[in-house]
C-alpha cells in the first residue's frame, strides 16, 4: 500500500498540475518557469533521498509531482520558442526523443543503482542531473527568457480545480478498471465524476475570457491530431516497458534478472533515440502523415516479431522486435507535439504544451491499466496484441493529418 501511494502520490499531484504548469510558461517565460520546475525537482529528490518516515517520502513524491507538472511542458515550449524556425521540428525531436530515452533506460539504471547501492541512490543521482539542466537552462538565449506580451496576468482558477478534478478522476478511474469485476460500482462512480467535471470544465471554459484549457485548440485538426497520436505512442510504450520487464523476469517468462532485462530494452532505446533525432528529417523527405503513419504500421510488425521471438523465436529475433518497436515508437511520438504546437500562436505554445502533456499522460495511465488487463488474460502476447491494435488504429486515424503536417506555429492565430 505504502508503495503504491508513493507512486499515486506523484501521479495525482502531476496530473492536477500539469496544464496550469504549462501555462506559466506563458505567464512567466518558458525558460524561467522550466528553471522552477527543475529546481524543485532537485529539492523533492533530496526530500526523498533523506526520508525516514513515510510522511516525508510521500510529500517528497507529491513535490516531485508539481516539478514535474511545470518542468515538461515548460521545457517543450522553452525548446519550440528557443529554437530557430528552421530548426525548431529537429529540436522538438530531440526534446521527445531524450524523453522516451529516459523511459526506456530508466529501468535498466535504476535497477543497476538499486542492485549495487541502494534506492535512494537514484534520488541522489537527480541532483546533479538538475543542476547541469538549470544552467544549460540558464544559458539558453533569450527568446526563451520572457514572457509573452499577450499573456493574461489573471489565473483562471475554476477552469484550474474543474481540470485538475478530471484529471485526477480519471487516472483513479482508469486505475480501478483492472479490478472492475469487484468494484464495479467504484469504477462507474469514478468515470461519472470525471464525465461530470469535464462537463463543468467545458461549460466554464467556454465563459471565461482568458481560459486554463482553451477549448478552441480542438477545432484544429493538427492539434487533435497530435494530442492523438501522441496518446496512443505513450499508451503504447508504457504499456510495453511496464509488462515486458514483469514478463522477462517472471520464472514463466523468460527467467532473467532485472539487469539481464533492461539490457534486451537497450536496442529499444537507441532506435528510440536515434529515430527521433531523425524523424524531422523524415518528416521532410516523406511528410508528416506518411512518417507518422508509417511509424505506427511498424509498431504493428515489432509486435508480431517480438510476439513470435517470445514464443520460441530466439534472442535474436527478440532482440530485432524490440529494435523495430522503438523505431516505430520513436517516430510518432517525436512528432506528435511538433504537429500539435503547429497549431498554435507562440503566446499559446506553453499552455498547449501542458494540454498535450496532460492528454499523453492519460495515455500513458490507460496503456498501464489496460496492460493489467491484458497480460492478466494472456501473459505478455495478449499486452503485444494491445500494442499492435493501437498501432493500427494509430496509422488508420493518422491519415486524417493533412498533407503539410498543419500550419507553422508563427502563422496560426
Amino acid at each position: 500500500m505504502a508503495v503504491q501511494w508513493a507512486i499515486n502520490a506523484y501521479l495525482v499531484v502531476s496530473a492536477a498540475c500539469i496544464v496550469l504548469g504549462g501555462q506559466a510558461g506563458d505567464r512567466f517565460g518558458a525558460r524561467l518557469a522550466s528553471m522552477v520546475g527543475m529546481a524543485l525537482l532537485g529539492i523533492a529528490s533530496v526530500m526523498i533521498a533523506l526520508a525516514d518516515t513515510q510522511t516525508v517520502l510521500l510529500a517528497g513524491r507529491a513535490l516531485q509531482g508539481v516539478a514535474a507538472a511545470i518542468a515538461v511542458p515548460c521545457t517543450l515550449a522553452a525548446v519550440s520558442a528557443g529554437a530557430a524556425a528552421e530548426r525548431r521540428a529537429t529540436a522538438i525531436a530531440a526534446w521527445t526523443g531524450f524523453l522516451m530515452l529516459g523511459f526506456s533506460v530508466g529501468p535498466l539504471l535504476g535497477g543497476a543503482l538499486t542492485h549495487f547501492t541502494g534506492w535512494r541512490m537514484i534520488f541522489w543521482l537527480n541532483v546533479p542531473l538538475v543542476i547541469v539542466a538549470i544552467a544549460g537552462l540558464a544559458l539558453a538565449g533569450a527568446a526563451t527568457a520572457r514572457p509573452h506580451e499577450k499573456s493574461n496576468p489573471r489565473t483562471d482558477w475554476a477552469g484550474f480545480v474543474l481540470a485538475a478534478a478530471m484529471m485526477v478522476t480519471l487516472i483513479f478511474a482508469v486505475q480501478a478498471v483492472p479490478r472492475a469485476a469487484e468494484a464495479p460500482l467504484t469504477v462507474v462512480g469514478l468515470f461519472a465524476a470525471a464525465a461530470v467535471a469535464f462537463s463543468l470544465m467545458v461549460v466554464v471554459e467556454s465563459r471565461t475570457k482568458a481560459p486554463l484549457v482553451d477549448l478552441s485548440f480542438f477545432t484544429r485538426r493538427a492539434f487533435v491530431m497530435g494530442v492523438i497520436i501522441g496518446a496512443l505512442s505513450i499508451f503504447s510504450i508504457m504499456s510495453l516497458l511496464l509488462y515486458f520487464n514483469l514478463f522477462a523476469q517472471s520464472p514463466k517468462g523468460l527467467g532473467l534478472t532485472s539487469l539481464e532485462a533492461g539490457g534486451f530494452l537497450v536496442p529499444l532505446s537507441l532506435a528510440l533515440l536515434a529515430l527521433a533525432l531523425s524523424a524531422s528529417a523524415l518528416a521532410a523527405r516523406v511528410g508528416t502523415r506518411n512518417a507518422i503513419t508509417g511509424g505506427m504500421v511498424l509498431i504493428a510488425i515489432a509486435c508480431a516479431i517480438t510476439a513470435v521471438a517470445i514464443s520460441g523465436g530466439g534472442k535474436v529475433p527478440l532482440v530485432v522486435g524490440l529494435f523495430v518497436m522503438g523505431a516505430g515508437l520513436a517516430v510518432p511520438y517525436a512528432l506528435a507535439p511538433r504537429l500539435a504546437l503547429s497549431a498554435l500562436a507562440p503566446e499559446q505554445v506553453g499552455q498547449g504544451s501542458g494540454i498535450v502533456n496532460a492528454c499523453t499522460f492519460l495515455g500513458g495511465s490507460a496503456g498501464v491499466a489496460g496492460g493489467t488487463i491484458a497480460y492478466g488474460l494472456g501473459s505478455f502476447v495478449a499486452v503485444l496484441a494491445m500494442i499492435a491494435t493501437a498501432g493500427i488504429l494509430g496509422a488508420v486515424l493518422s491519415r486524417g493529418i493533412s498533407e503539410d503536417g498543419g500550419a507553422d506555429a508563427a502563422s496560426a492565430g
